[in-house]
């Protein structure tokens, strides 16, 4: 990797109205990644299902962000408020060919950074990608001052699907 004088430069933009086809489109490379741990299969249109998507477009306490990488659109963040006051990161996509670029670290540091106080990130453990990310970029963060926990996938997941890992932290301290 070059160094990021020479990178696009990496922009979160809220993603407005005109916007929102561009994240519906990478939510469908999102869901189809997930697709290998999680077993969703396409409809019969070939379209993945993304129920959850339009609430973060229209409740106003769940934010959808564009990630983009120069002119770009390299990815997507979606994040919602907790039950116990933290922000969780409930999807968080950057494409295959900026993966390991370092795009998705630095987009995933300068959320973590801009908004400080207490995130919850939750992965999938068979998913060995995402949970080497994720904890990388929280040791980034906050160096050890994290922690993780397993809790149930809620419903209206099937419950045969394994636990969700938590990643626990605080950018405030």
């Amino acid at each position: 990797m070059g160094s990021t004088t020479d990178s696009p430069h990496i922009v979160l933009r809220p993603a407005t109205a005109e916007l929102r086809p561009v994240i519906e489109r990478l939510a469908q490379l999102y869901r189809h990644d997930l697709s290998e741990f999680l077993g969703h299969l396409p409809a019969a249109d070939g379209t993945f299902g993304f129920g959850g998507l339009s609430l973060f477009f229209d409740e106003p306490e769940r934010e959808a962000l564009l990630i983009q990488y120069g002119s770009a659109s390299a990815g997507f963040v979606l994040t919602q408020p907790m039950p116990e006051g933290s922000t969780s990161i409930s999807a968080f996509f950057v494409v295959r060919a900026l993966r390991r670029r370092g795009v998705g670290r630095q987009a995933a540091l300068r959320l973590l950074r801009s908004r400080p106080g207490a995130w919850a990130i939750a992965f999938q453990e068979a998913n060995a990608g995402a949970a080497r990310f994720w904890r990388g970029v929280a040791t980034a963060a906050v160096g050890s001052a994290w922690h993780e926990e397993t809790r149930p996938v809620p419903p209206p997941a099937p419950a045969s699907l394994p636990e969700d890992h938590w990643i626990l932290l605080n950018t405030e301290t």
